[in-house]
């Protein structure tokens, strides 16, 4: 599409069903009752001038710009906080209005520059436009009086400049800061003509001050005194394109906004189903590591790991690809090869490559990054309520009253979501966090949690259980709910279990270090408080009883009737972009797209009789057999799209020896990653700007990516690389766009059966299942029945983690993610988001600090039983005594070094989130640290000097 700016219609859409007619202009005009006059006006094709109004805030009327006359009404109300009603009768153009419009004006333009032939929002600017539409032509007051044209820029974000003389002060940004985004990080300080737009007290600028750069500010402001730098730098962009975020799992759609093939900023979609205009900070401003210049743009290969790598032909890196796979199937057999999948690729990507693994390779050895975070969302998901996916839209948290957040910190990790989470609490909604740090969420800017419970890490179980014996014996059970859609046996099962008084919170208050009563309060009001929503993250599966936690989750939803409605449910809230979608598309070696067991032989047969082959009915192997397999000299080759399993995964020391007793590790991605030190083959992939498919996002929700610009890989999209690496095997394939790919998806698979690329271009996205039951996608699960049938309880019996703390290892750690970086920091740390978080540091509780001699900042060494690394102290009460906490984003770190082989009893998902360690001081980083230099950059210096050319 060409550049053409998304309507704003002034104020926000009215949500009433009943209709209200009235005269605008003599113009009959129908609208729900609750819509502003301006925003009728809008709707009907008028304008009404406005500056202070836009529609993703509420009603202002600080501007005096959007009077209008009402027949029968004194005077000239504002049109934006004036509601209509019936029979009502408007005039937006006359005389008087005119005249009072240009008298407003002349105010505003009096006190602002005129340089609008130099400003880098000459042509799209409010303020521009409005001056035009009231007809000014000249200011009466001249220019020589006190103005605020001698401010001083705040350049401080790294992403925007703030340009106070440019200031109209409409409040636009201070309320979106608010209402959108709530942060409340910006204030009008002063009065009158000293009225200013202030990003914190005293000498606070943008950079330092609470703004977590969401960018809702700079989308909301009518000037450039807000302005995002690339524009200024760049130009006004000349074409969008509509496509999907490939951070985290919210799935935020945004318009990709260009000029020629540079891409000038990121604008979050107002039509955007998951995020409604919204965005954060990863994904409106942290693209620039599509052009870093660590981006890998040429093939690799080499025989050995210990050789310089050299840069080749795809012809070549293919044929010597090939070539190795082939020898090793012939001597190893088909067993001796497999796959890994990633959860930052498309949909149509991981099915090729779990195709490839399948019926190319003739092995069931493939597996996903979702292995090692949300694996337990998928099997206690499918036992409990038969399928492996969340009940609700993200919409469907404006319905909630009482929300229970455990093991998440959606401000950091999902913060779009978190953003309406904490406009519905500010609303009167009720809060519930089980986390053993106290995370934001526990108290921001007019929010504050009804309970925190800061559980010992590890005991997520006993605390379920404990909430569980609260509400079966003090009767609160939805009974009539538990009658009609579960299955009572199991129910009655488990109800005896729970009962049980060594279940109570005063007997497992010694296990989970929570108060007994906190503990009944929690557990009181979510089953009494109204409609309760479970959200859930890493905190719950990266442990040894991650499956047996997610299962908890679901039998307090449903012995208090919280599935199948809107406001309620159990939603994990998925870490990467597409880990709902590896997991749909058959990623795991045991399932076929769509979950269905490799076991069942009509599905094995479908697909059988597709894709022209036979398929192996055993199970392969996961990601950890993989490597142990590969120690013991059975498992020879690998194929690793878009992940850095060396960084991300548990042991690092083990992964190591798994990779490098392999024969032959073909890495594709972006830039030469830590895996890579062990690859012996390189192929350069595509970053989301630069491919065509579709992304699933936490809420099931099918979302197209859109390609903005061309790869810079020599032009193939990862699909395209994963085809050509299957026909140099002697496959067939000759997909020509992804919707191809989508087609054979939805003929495969019944959830996906009413999915098409057509299907997505008209509607935007779309919410699985979607078939000829449910046409129209489903956003709220199991309405009227589990999919499994009735709903099952699960007992789920507190096991304690084979992870002990003891004199060496006194301290648990525990895991996570920070608001600025993401994942392993491939793409955020190459990028200005490292100004906010250059290093991963470990947060340590004052108390344990004195007893160790530590000051905030001091170096440390991290030792646990696998293990050591370093890292600078965070002296901070946000953990409890005996718990440590960091981040795992930079590979100088090492995080993983210290992490066991300790995983989830059903999913072999790590146990990140404990681990028993010790924390003394210590001089600073190691040699290694000191030194460390990251394979990206390392493969920029060896191909500037060492590597041999392609011919």
């Amino acid at each position: 599409m060409g550049y053409e700016a998304p309507k704003d219609f002034g104020t926000p859409e009215s949500q009433s069903t009943e209709k209200v007619t009235l005269t605008i202009d003599g113009r009959a005009v129908t609208v729900p009752a609750g819509t502003s006059v301006m925003r009728a006006a809008s709707e009907s094709g008028g304008h009404i001038p406005k500056l202070c109004a836009t529609d993703n805030v509420k009603a202002f009327g600080s501007c005096r710009l959007c009077l209008v006359e009402i027949e029968g009404a004194r005077g000239t109300p504002a049109s934006c906080t004036t509601p209509v009603a019936d029979g009502m009768v408007v005039k937006t153009q006359t005389p008087r209005l005119e005249k009072l419009r240009r008298g407003v004006m002349e105010l505003y333009i009096s006190d602002h520059p005129l340089d609008c032939l130099t400003c880098s929002a000459n042509n799209d600017c409010e303020l521009q436009d409005e001056a035009a539409a009231v007809g000014l032509r000249d200011v009466r007051y001249g220019y020589e009086g006190a103005n605020h044209l001698d401010t001083v820029d705040d350049t401080s974000n790294p992403y925007f400049a703030f340009q106070p003389d440019k200031c109209i002060v409409c409040s636009r940004c201070v309320r979106a800061c608010g209402e959108v985004q709530g942060t409340f990080a910006l204030t009008v300080d002063g009065r009158g003509f000293a009225s200013v737009i202030s990003a914190g007290q005293d000498e606070d600028n943008f950079l330092s001050s609470e703004c977590v750069s969401c960018g809702a500010c700079v989308q909301a402001c009518p000037t450039s005194a807000l302005m995002e730098k690339s524009v200024t730098e760049i130009g006004k962009p000349e074409r969008s394109v509509v496509t999907t975020c490939a951070y985290c799992g919210v799935g935020c759609t945004f318009r990709a906004e260009m000029r020629g093939e540079q891409l000038v900023r990121m604008v979050p979609y107002k039509d955007g189903k998951a995020n409604r205009g919204h965005s954060c900070v990863k994904g409106r401003f942290a693209y620039g590591y599509a052009n870093h210049q660590d981006r890998i743009t040429s093939p690799m290969i080499r025989d050995s790991i210990q050789d310089p790598w050299r840069e080749v032909s795809w012809e070549e890196a293919l044929a010597f690809t090939s070539g190795k796979l082939k020898s090793i199937k012939a001597e190893h057999g088909a067993t001796a090869l497999g796959g890994i999948t990633s959860s930052r690729c498309t949909n149509e990507e991981t099915f090729l490559v779990q195709k490839l693994i399948r019926a190319v390779f003739g092995s069931n050895n493939t597996d996903t990054c979702a292995r090692v975070c949300h694996s337990p969302t998928g099997y206690g998901l499918k036992t409990t309520f038969g399928t492996s996916a969340g009940t609700q839209d993200f919409d469907s948290v404006q319905h909630t009253d009482v929300a229970l957040v455990i093991g998440a910190n959606p401000t950091d990790g999902h913060p779009v979501f978190a953003s309406r989470l904490k406009k519905r609490l500010r609303e009167g909604a009720k809060l519930i966090v089980i986390d053993p740090r106290r995370i934001d969420l526990v108290r921001t800017p007019h929010v504050e949690a009804a309970h925190h419970l800061p559980l010992q890490p590890g005991t997520n179980v006993a605390v379920l259980t404990a909430m569980a014996h609260v509400i079966v014996t003090e009767g609160l059970v939805d009974e009539k709910f538990v009658q009609e859609r579960c299955d009572t046996d199991a129910f009655a099962e488990w109800a005896a279990f729970v009962s049980e008084e060594r279940h109570s919170p005063e007997v497992l208050e010694a296990v989970t270090r929570v108060p007994a009563e906190d503990l009944r309060g929690a557990a009181r009001l979510y089953a009494t408080g109204g409609n309760g929503a479970i959200y859930y993250g890493l905190g719950v599966t990266e442990h040894s009883q991650g499956s047996s936690t997610v299962m908890a989750i679901a039998n307090l939803a449903m012995c208090t009737g919280n599935i199948g409605r809107k406001g309620v449910g159990v939603n994990p809230l998925r870490g990467q972009n597409n880990v709902q979608g590896a997991c749909d598309m058959g990623s795991f070696p045991h399932e076929l797209p769509g979950y269905r067991h490799l076991s069942d032989g009509a599905t094995r047969e479908l697909f059988e009789k597709d894709w022209g082959v036979s398929l192996d009915p055993n199970p392969g192997l996961r990601i950890n057999n993989m490597l142990d397999a590969a120690v013991d000299g059975s498992f020879k080759a690998i194929y690793i799209q878009g992940e850095d399993i060396l960084q991300s995964d548990p042991n690092t020391q083990h992964v190591a020896d798994g990779l490098s007793a392999m024969e032959c590790v073909i890495v594709h991605d972006l830039f030469l990653n830590e895996t890579a030190n062990y690859a012996h083959v390189f192929l350069p992939g595509s970053t989301f700007l630069e491919k065509n498919g579709t992304f699933t996002n936490a809420e099931r929700r099918i979302q197209p990516v859109r390609k903005v610009m061309e790869p810079a890989n020599g032009g193939y999209e990862d699909w395209q690389v994963t085809q050509l690496l299957a026909n140099s095997l002697g496959a067939d394939w000759n997909y020509g766009h992804p919707k191809e790919i989508l087609a054979e998806i939805a003929r495969l698979t019944p959830s996906f059966a009413g999915v098409s690329w057509e299907m997505l271009e008209e509607r935007g996205s779309i919410q699985w299942p979607v078939n000829e039951k449910h046409p129209d996608g489903s956003p709220v699960m199991h309405i009227e029945g589990f999919v499994r049938g009735k709903g099952l309880f699960v007992v789920t019996d507190y096991v304690p983690t084979d992870e002990k703390t003891g004199p060496r290892f006194p301290l648990l750690l525990t895991t996570g993610r920070i608001l600025s970086q993401y994942n392993v920091g491939a793409q955020t740390r190459r990028t200005a988001n490292t100004v906010w978080h250059p290093e991963d540091l470990l947060e340590m509780h004052p108390v344990d600090a004195e007893n160790r001699g530590l000051k905030d900042g001091d170096w440390t060494k991290l030792s646990s039983r696998t293990g050591e690394t370093t890292l600078r102290v965070k002296v901070t009460d946000r953990v409890a005594p005996g718990v440590v906490y960091t981040t795992f984003h930079h590979p100088a770190t090492q995080a993983n070094v210290v992490t066991t082989d300790f995983s989830d009893w059903a999913t072999n998902c790590p146990e990140y989130k404990v681990t028993a360690v010790q924390v003394t001081a210590s001089n600073g980083p190691t040699d290694w640290q000191e030194s460390y230099e990251s394979w990206s950059e390392k493969s920029r210096r060896i191909q500037d000097s060492e590597m041999e050319p392609a011919e």
